[in-house]
């Protein structure tokens, strides 16, 4: 098994996510959050949530080809 690599963002990703958190904090409860605090939020969703929504991918990708693959067998003559 291979070491797995930290998922990391651009800077411009980043900047434009915690913008996104700011903009959700503030319509959906009233705070104004600043650019620590919103770059903060970021980095925690990325550290501590992003990796299961990574792994749910990696699987339904494999789940998606591997149909494919069984799909394949029945073509054989």
């Amino acid at each position: 098994m291979r070491k797995k690599d930290p998922i990391t963002l651009s800077k411009e990703k980043k900047a434009a996510m915690a913008e996104v958190v700011k903009l959700y904090f503030f319509e959906e409860r009233d705070e104004e959050l600043g650019d620590l605090a919103a770059s903060l939020f970021v980095d925690f969703v990325v550290e501590k949530l992003a990796p299961e929504f990574y792994n749910q991918g990696v699987y339904d990708a494999y789940r998606f080809l591997n149909e494919r693959c069984e799909e394949v067998l029945g073509i054989q003559i």
